[in-house]
């Protein structure tokens, strides 16, 4: 049975998916940065354009835009620098202390029950002291050996990070060449309905971004004062680097409270200031989960605050720590073409068909 035009070419459209899923599979590792670079330009493409309307040339927008991104992120890790180097002589100086006011409060209660507990302070601070202060030949050999047995890794790394800017500056220079060059490869038939969709994903995205940045600086602020208050001496780069980690779910948050604690650690060395401090992440995380994120990004993009803690739990499960970064941006796009899906099924045949009169007569009696 030879098959219909719109057989063949609904096969030759399934057969064109296939090989691209296949080759997307295979070359993922290497595609990954080129990926990531093409985000990069996309969320910068706005600052150059504007750029480029005041008279700027292009090549001076896109490599300011680059250049200013770069600058945004070294900031963010050199906030960091200043809470490592001060707590490193605290952790050697306060940590044994500690472990006395330890042994003082846990040897009563272990002479009780008859058991024989006890810290060795002066072992740990001799280990301390020699962790921090000696062997560092030893310490610089073993760092060399772990980056001997994953080299060929954390060459991928680096390589990566240099090549995305690379790649993301010749994208800003030729953005507007290569979607019309993308444009002209979509069947004539649809390319209205194609740039439709386009451009109402580019302002729901564009709409995710804006909540992202409003999110970041309101927990900023949030962590930087209440830390503040409590008296951390540390509060404004931990604070800082917290509400601006929080761009990556889940870890920015952790990795900020872990350093506020340790820090509450050895400057209070109480727990009514440990606790404090903990009270202030886990308020911090409520307020982030329940009230900004659903609030500043899912309203602005038009999800349900059900529907983001949905999408950040289903493209956790599905894709691991990338799928919690794509999450809210992948569902924004997800949204329009369910959102254009509903409004052709409403306006189908399907839909608006008559009732069967059979059935009506039915619900009549």
């Amino acid at each position: 049975m030879p098959l219909t035009s719109n057989q063949i070419r609904a096969l030759l459209w399934a057969l064109i998916a296939v090989v691209s899923a296949l080759l997307l599979s295979l070359l993922a590792p290497v595609l990954m940065p080129f990926l990531l670079a093409a985000v990069l330009a996309y969320a910068l493409h706005p600052l150059v354009e504007r750029l480029h309307a005041r008279r700027v040339p292009r090549w001076l927008g896109a490599g300011l835009a680059i250049a200013l991104l770069m600058l945004v992120l070294l900031a963010v890790m050199l906030l960091i620098v200043p809470v490592i180097t001060k707590q490193v002589p605290l952790l050697r100086d306060q940590v044994p202390l500690l472990l006395v006011r330890l042994n003082e409060a846990l040897l009563p209660l272990a002479t009780r029950f008859g058991v024989n507990l006890q810290v060795d302070v002066s072992q740990v601070r001799e280990w301390l002291r020699t962790l921090i202060t000696g062997n560092e030949s030893e310490l610089i050999n073993g760092l060399l050996s772990s980056l001997r047995i994953g080299g060929s890794a954390l060459a991928a790394v680096v390589g990566n990070l240099f090549l995305m800017p690379i790649v993301a500056y010749y994208l800003l220079l030729d953005w507007a060449n290569l979607i019309t060059r993308a444009k002209n490869l979509i069947p004539p038939r649809w390319r209205e309905s194609v740039q439709s969709f386009l451009n109402e994903t580019d302002e729901v995205l564009g709409q995710y971004l804006r909540g992202q940045l409003l999110v970041m600086a309101v927990l900023a602020v949030l962590y930087t004062v209440a830390l503040a208050l409590v008296g951390l001496d540390l509060a404004l780069p931990i604070g800082v680097f917290t509400g601006l980690a929080v761009f990556v779910p889940y870890l920015g948050f952790g990795l900020g409270m872990v350093m506020a604690l340790f820090a509450a650690l050895l400057q209070f060395q109480s727990v009514l200031g440990v606790a404090l401090v903990g009270g202030i992440y886990m308020l911090g995380q409520v307020v982030e989960s329940l009230y900004l994120t659903p609030r500043l990004l899912g309203e602005r993009i038009g999800l349900h605050p059900i529907a983001v803690i949905f999408a950040l739990l289903a493209f956790g499960h599905l894709f691991g720590f990338v799928g919690v970064l794509i999450a809210l941006p992948a569902s924004a796009v997800l949204l329009v073409a369910i959102r254009r899906a509903k409004r052709g099924y409403l306006a189908s045949e399907m839909y608006q068909g008559d009732v069967p009169r059979a059935r009506t007569t039915g619900a009549d009696e």
